[in-house]
């Protein structure tokens, strides 16, 4: 950081309190630029440890000062433009040289201030000011491409105000004890996972207008949960609705980020595109009442289809910054059984009404597996098992069963689990691999490898309802040509019967009862609760289906699933007539 001693020499400015530090305006690379002062000490010594001569490597939490002084050396060396010296009190400069450069190279962000606020252990929260320029002369003084010309016949420059806040942590170095700023993209950006870089210049794609199926706006004022929606009919259909695109600041994704089907984010614009117009299948209503039961709970995801088509009418997120609900990947606990139990009745493995074991417990593969509060079923049917969600009633079958079984129920019948759904927007479309032993026995209660989200699981349910698979779509396949994807067979008209039997008198005597209250018509449903390790309370799951409309929904760390996601999934169904 700068130090008294490198200010030697420079006419003194009266000092201004900002953040809880001082701050001292000086020149320099970075106009407006300021060095960050701590009081004691620990600020004179750049965070480092004063005993020199300490042979063991110190361990635990850093320090108040050492948090204090390092934070301060990281965003004055990074205010004034010093990459190199902000990098080195990171522990890990290679990432962070490569994403300060790209800062100012080409996210253009120049006269940058940070104002730190106070510290809450080894965290220190920072705001960002700053101005985004493109056009004209980079501040390398390079032309920029693309940009319109002004008089002189260098480039139009567009700058405006970026204003945002970050958060850094400070962690001891594990070679050497020293304090250092632990290293993450999102300390440059919240927005930004690791390995994703910052450009500002003309977009990406195009902007569209995204409208509902009676012609109406989506913004993301309107509907605060659609906001990753948005981006990703961006991402898809910017070129092919005929935009034209703006100037804007954006986060473009790396490889993992894009692994995990996340969209580029746009977080400045500089100037407005000309949007192109991308028609959905959201009803505005339905779309209301959807963010209405997720709002002010942050884990909770909902998602409603039209059973006989796949329309997917609604669709929220009580945590905006992802889409849990299309693009999840979670343990979908026992609503898994509706798939499961189709396996088993298929091959005579379960019928309805007749008697299935439900015991206390079943030990298979080396686990012993039970069921919740260790209750039991004596002389059950098989129906009274899965309404009341009998964990050993399926557990108990895992040995008449080869192990990729129900991986092939799961895509031949359910369509899911074979990466081939094209929605309109990004979107995960479940796994079920192939498991052997303990894990194989699990992932029949949706447990061990089976991983869904909500659209899969509403998805199964209008399997149920229909009897056959419609794959979920966003924008009708007619707007841009493209295949959606199929099933391979369908289940008999007995199994088929039988399953929906099961989801009716779940739905009216079993665990979804309760919630399910009030629901009239042909219905059903299944409940789910979903162990994750770490966490004091599992994902409450709920799927079920009214007439032609089928919704699924999950409470991360919610509990039991009829009592968080199925009120959730009930008012939809309600609210649809």
């Amino acid at each position: 950081m700068g130090s008294r001693r490198a200010a030697a020499g420079r006419r003194r400015t009266r000092p201004a309190v900002v953040g809880g530090v001082v701050a001292v305006v000086v020149g320099g690379a970075g106009a407006g630029a300021w060095a960050l002062y701590g009081g004691g000490a620990a600020a004179e010594e750049d965070g480092r440890t004063t005993a020199a001569a300490e042979e063991k490597v110190r361990t635990g939490p850093p320090t108040a000062a050492e948090v204090t002084a390092v934070s301060q050396r990281f965003l004055t060396a990074w205010q004034r433009g010093d990459v190199a010296a902000a990098a080195a009190a990171t522990d890990d400069a290679q990432a962070a040289t490569a994403l300060l450069t790209g800062w100012t190279k080409d996210a253009r962000v120049t006269a940058a201030t940070f104002a730190p606020g106070a510290p809450a252990g080894a965290k220190v929260p920072f705001s960002v000011r700053a101005t985004v320029s493109y056009g004209g002369r980079t501040p390398a003084g390079t032309r920029q491409e693309g940009t319109q010309q002004d008089a002189s016949g260098q480039g139009a420059a567009i700058s405006k105000p970026l204003a945002y806040d970050s958060a850094l942590t400070v962690v001891r170095r594990a070679a050497d004890g020293e304090p250092v700023v632990d290293w993450h993209a999102a300390v440059v950006h919240p927005e930004l996972k690791d390995g994703d870089t910052l450009v500002t210049g003309s977009a990406g794609e195009p902007p569209v207008k995204a409208l509902d199926r009676d012609g109406g706006e989506i913004t993301a004022a309107k509907y605060p949960s659609l906001g990753t929606v948005l981006d990703g009919l961006r991402e898809k259909y910017g070129r092919k609705a005929g935009g034209t695109a703006g100037i804007e600041l954006r986060v473009v994704r790396g490889k993992e980020s894009k692994a995990a089907k996340a969209s580029d984010r746009t977080l400045l614009e500089l100037s407005e595109g000309t949007p192109g117009t991308v028609r959905t299948t959201l009803d505005p209503g339905l779309q209301a009442v959807a963010e209405q039961q997720v709002a002010g709970k942050a884990r909770a995801s909902v998602v409603l289809l039209r059973a006989s088509t796949g329309e997917i009418l609604a669709v929220a997120n009580g945590g905006h910054g992802f889409n849990t609900a299309f693009q999840g990947s979670l343990a979908p606990g026992s609503t898994m059984k509706v798939i499961t139990s189709s396996l088993l009745i298929e091959k005579g493995l379960a019928s309805a009404d007749k008697q299935h074991p439900c015991p206390k417990y079943f030990s298979y593969g080396g686990w012993k597996f039970q069921n919740d509060d260790e209750f039991e079923i004596k002389d059950g049917t098989f129906k009274a098992s899965f309404a009341r969600s009998c964990n050993t009633a399926f557990i108990s079958q895992a040995p008449k069963l080869e192990d990729d079984d129900l991986t092939k129920q799961a895509q031949e019948v359910f369509g899911l689990g074979r990466n081939d759904w094209a929605i309109g927007v990004p979107s995960f479309d479940g796994s079920v691999p192939v498991q052997s032993a303990a894990p194989m026995a699990a992932s029949l209660i949706g447990q061990g490898g089976v991983r869904m989200n909500p659209l899969n699981m509403a998805s199964v349910s209008a399997t149920v309802r229909t009897g056959a698979f419609h794959q979920p779509y966003l924008v009708a396949p007619s707007v841009d040509g493209r295949r959606t994807a199929t099933a391979s067979r369908t289940m008999s008209a007995s199994t088929l019967g039988q399953l929906r039997d099961l989801m009716s008198y779940t739905a009216t005597n079993g665990t979804a009862a309760e919630a399910m209250a009030g629901v009239s018509g042909q219905i059903g449903a299944k409940t789910g609760s979903a162990e994750v390790d770490g966490q004091d309370k599992p994902n409450g799951w709920f799927t079920a289906y009214r007439g032609d409309l089928a919704a699924a929904g999950v409470v991360q760390q919610g509990g039991h699933g009829g009592d968080t996601a199925g009120p959730i999934v009930a008012a939809l169904l309600k609210a649809a007539g």
